[in-house]
């Protein structure tokens, strides 16, 4: 059998042994019939979806009928989570990303990225204390790349999903994360939910309300955010699925934030991933959506507990913010009570510059180079211990992102961060 059969195949199987799906509202295509879901105890998101006066509309970019299918949606029945004991069905990785390699081995291969250690990530000596590894990626709708995002450089032939969905999963399966967030994901119940189950890893979604990938011609349904994590590694503790605020109206964004328990430290960590209003002129909206998260992870770092906000529970959150490090939100995050700091600072020299880019494209406007991807942390609990770098101008290719050689126009963002030691540890 070829490789792309044989990828096929095993690709169908895990599909085959995944849970039924409701069935999809009408407007909306869907390619396969399975689904899965992130597990019990998820918090509804802020307002009710639809709600809200013309103003509301406005914020949330709603227009056309076919967006009535994303406030549908959210009234359909919730799939089932994905069920514990189908972890003896678990995939081996290192056969799936060699046959990953094998269907493209007629593309170029993804631009070679290293781990950096600067002389500020000091590794981590306890040996029951290891890294846990962090990836942070909006791996672009498939429905926006082929049908609204104009890469006026990209032959549509490279977004084919048939390849494109193995570039996503050989850049997740080289690096092994523990914890992944990715934003744009159109593909959630018939791609990454069952495949990455099968990897041992347990996950959430939340679709926007008003996703954009509907106004595209036989979409997969709405794009939104989605939080995988090992399930060898964490224990869930609590999952809280946001809407968005500003000035006390719903967006069209959403946050899922999500508390663990390592099991090898037997402390908690919260990560949260989200996706912020995109393009210029909506820098307002953008601060204010950010002061609403920010407020809303406050409250959950903090819930249980009277201690200062120093000792509550430590924070990792990642997103595209479509923001740079100019606009008022970034500035809101880096200032905040809960004691941020971009992680990807640790790369400069000075140590507190972002890359200068982390998406870069052409479209029919022009080309763009921007930074607007973020690992946010709590430096006062979490130590990071490495950075993935940034691939050069060279490496990228004079027709930018996305490309033959890589499936998104931004790129992946990795950290392995550890624990710092507790003050009534060291005693």
């Amino acid at each position: 059998m070829n490789p792309a059969r044989r990828c096929s195949a095993l690709l169908g199987q895990v599909c085959a042994t995944s849970l039924a799906a409701p069935r999809r509202a009408a407007g909306a295509r869907s390619c396969h019939s399975v689904v899965g879901g992130d597990g019990a105890g998820s918090q509804p998101m802020n307002g009710p979806a639809g709600s809200g006066s013309a103003t509301a509309l406005s914020l949330m970019g709603g227009s056309g009928s076919s967006r009535l299918f994303g406030t549908l949606a959210q009234s359909l029945p919730q799939p089932e989570p994905y069920l514990e004991e189908n972890q003896d069905l678990d995939l081996d990785p290192d056969q799936l990303r060699k046959e990953c390699e094998e269907v493209l081995q007629h593309r170029p291969a993804r631009p070679h990225r290293d781990l950096v250690r600067s002389t500020c990530m000091a590794p981590c000596s306890h040996k029951y204390n290891p890294p846990i590894r962090i990836m942070q990626w909006n791996i672009l709708a498939q429905a926006l790349g082929e049908g609204k995002d104009g890469f006026v450089r990209c032959p549509l032939d490279a977004l084919n999903w048939n390849e494109r969905k193995y570039l996503i999963l050989e850049e997740i399966l080289t690096h092994r994360p523990d914890v992944l967030c990715l934003q744009e994901v159109d593909h959630y119940y018939d791609t990454f939910q069952p495949i990455l189950a099968r990897l041992g890893y347990q996950g959430s979604f939340l679709p926007k309300p008003w996703s954009p990938c509907l106004d595209v011609e036989r979409n997969n349904g709405p794009d939104g955010c989605a939080l995988f994590y090992r399930r060898s590694r964490f224990t869930p503790k609590a999952t809280a699925h946001l809407r968005l605020s500003a000035m006390m109206l719903p967006t069209n964004q959403v946050a899922i934030v999500q508390t663990l328990c390592c099991r090898v430290t037997g402390r908690r960590l919260c990560v949260a991933v989200t996706h912020l209003k995109a393009r210029s002129g909506w820098e307002r909206l953008r601060s204010a959506q950010g002061a609403d998260l920010l407020q809303s992870l406050c409250s959950i770092t903090s819930r249980g507990s009277n201690r200062a906000p120093s000792s509550t529970t430590p924070l990792i959150v990642c997103g595209d913010f479509n923001a740079e490090p100019s606009e008022d939100v970034y500035k809101r995050f880096s200032c905040s009570p809960l004691g941020l700091t971009s992680a990807y600072t640790l790369l400069s020299s000075d140590g507190h510059t972002e890359p200068p880019y982390t998406t870069w494209k052409i479209r029919p406007s022009g080309e763009s180079r921007s930074t607007l991807d973020y690992i946010w942390y709590t430096p006062a609990a979490l130590s990071v211990e490495s950075l993935l770098d940034i691939p050069s101008e060279e490496q990228i290719g004079p027709d930018r992102l996305p490309s033959y050689h890589y499936p998104s126009d931004h790129l992946s963002l990795m950290c392995d961060l550890s624990f710092r030691e507790e003050p009534h540890r060291l005693l």
